[in-house]
């Protein structure tokens, strides 16, 4: 197992009551989704990370807000950890996604906006996303160790 968990950072990023998702692994190994974000690099800030990682992933510029979710997931059998910071963030300009845009790491290539009742039957992650996305008023909250899933 590796000695540190992976900081990452995602955005609860909301347009006309709809949440934005991305695939969670690349190439379809996975039906799972999740707001888009990323690893973070040592000398930028969070916000500054996730700006960078929401516009690879997406072509989208956001504006960074307050942190509402730490989740943290592991994979029981390996020595994946990783510790996820969620902000809230709204879209500076067109919250349009070009289809034709590519992520440079190649792995997010599906993006969707979905209501709170389709995020209910799309596969997620955390458990927590929707009540956190679609409730603006929940204070900060920490979802416990979930086991990784695909």
């Amino acid at each position: 197992m590796s000695e540190y968990p992976r900081v990452a950072v995602r955005a609860i990023l909301i347009h006309e009551n709809k949440l934005l998702l991305v695939n969670a692994y690349a190439n379809g190994q996975s039906a799972l989704m999740c707001p888009p974000g990323g690893g973070v690099e040592a000398g930028s800030s969070l916000p500054e990370n996730l700006c960078r990682e929401v516009f690879e992933e997406t072509g989208l510029r956001i504006e960074v807000g307050a942190p509402c979710l730490v989740n943290e997931f592991h994979d029981p059998g390996g020595s994946f950890h990783q510790v996820d910071i969620y902000f809230r963030c709204s879209v500076i300009g067109s919250a349009e996604i070009d289809s034709n845009w590519q992520d440079i790491d190649r792995i997010v290539t599906d993006r969707r906006w979905v209501t709170a009742e389709e995020l209910a039957n799309v596969h997620h992650k955390p458990d927590s996303l929707g009540a956190v996305a679609f409730d603006p008023q929940n204070a900060i909250t920490y979802d416990p160790l979930e086991p990784l899933v695909r």
